[in-house]
C-alpha cells in the first residue's frame, strides 16, 4: 500500500453511534409532543428519513428540503395534526446531545493523530454535528471539519471533497484516504474525488453495488495495520 498523510474520516456509523443519538433523540422529542414511539411510528420514520437522505445524496433535494419535509410527511401519514416543522427544530437539539462513540473509535484517532492529519467529512445539520464532535472530543483530534451544511454539496457529491481539498493545507488527493461506512455516500464520493477509500463494515454486509472500495476492514482495530502495510 502506498503511504497515506490523509484520512478522511466519516462520521456517523463509523466513528460515532449514529443509531443510539437518533433513538435516544426520537424518543425524547416524541414524549415531548405526548406521542408513544411505538414500533411503528420508527419505522415509518425510517422509511421516509432513508428516502430523503437518498435524494439529498443523489443532489435531487437540498438539505433544507430534507430536514423541514421528513416529520411534516410523517405525521400527515400519521394523520397527525403536528408542526413537523417545529418538531424538527425540537429534534436537533436533542440529536445533538447524542454523543455516542462506536467502540474504539477514539483510541484509534489518538494513535493515528501522530502519524496522520485526520479529518471529520461528514453529511448533516451543522451545529448538530460539532456539538456531537465536541461532546465525544473527537473534534481534539482533527486537523478541521467539514460538514455538507457548510460546503454547500454533499457526499458523493465531488463538489463536496473539492470544498475540502481547498481548505487543506498542501493536500495531495493521492495521499488521501476515505474511511466510511457508507457505499453510496462515503465510498461512491471518494470515487468521484479520485480519492482511495476503505470501507468500513462492521456488519459484514454483501456489496451487491458496483461501487468498489480499494479496502475493505470489519473492525476499526484493523486500520492501523492497513496503513502501515
Amino acid at each position: 500500500m502506498k503511504k497515506y498523510t490523509t484520512l478522511l474520516f466519516d462520521a456517523d456509523g463509523t466513528l460515532m453511534d449514529f443509531k443510539k443519538s437518533e433513538a435516544q433523540a426520537l424518543d425524547q422529542t416524541f414524549r415531548k409532543y405526548g406521542i408513544h414511539p411505538t414500533r411503528e411510528i420508527l419505522d415509518l420514520y425510517a422509511d421516509i428519513n432513508h428516502g430523503l437522505w437518498k435524494d439529498f445524496e443523489n443532489g435531487l433535494i437540498d438539505k433544507d428540503t430534507l430536514v423541514t419535509s421528513r416529520f411534516q410527511l410523517l405525521f400527515l401519514e400519521l394523520g397527525l395534526d403536528i408542526d413537523g416543522m417545529a418538531f424538527e427544530a425540537d429534534y436537533q437539539p436533542a440529536l445533538g446531545r447524542g454523543a455516542f462513540l462506536i467502540d474504539g473509535a477514539y483510541d484509534l484517532c489518538r494513535v493515528l493523530k501522530k502519524d496522520f492529519r485526520l479529518y471529520i467529512v461528514t453529511n448533516g445539520v451543522s451545529s448538530t454535528q460539532y456539538s456531537r464532535l465536541s461532546a465525544t472530543g473527537l473534534d481534539a483530534l482533527m486537523e478541521d471539519i467539514f460538514v455538507s451544511e457548510d460546503a454547500g454539496a454533499q457526499k458523493p457529491q465531488k463538489d463536496f471533497f473539492d470544498y475540502i481539498a481547498a481548505r487543506i493545507p498542501g493536500y495531495d488527493p493521492s495521499e488521501a484516504l476515505v474511511v466510511g461506512d457508507s457505499l453510496t455516500s462515503d465510498i461512491q464520493g471518494g470515487i468521484n474525488a479520485g480519492i482511495d477509500t476503505c470501507w468500513y463494515n462492521p456488519g459484514r454486509e454483501k456489496n451487491l453495488l458496483d461501487i468498489h472500495p480499494d479496502y475493505e476492514i470489519y473492525t476499526l482495530e484493523e486500520l492501523p495495520a492497513l496503513l502501515e502495510r
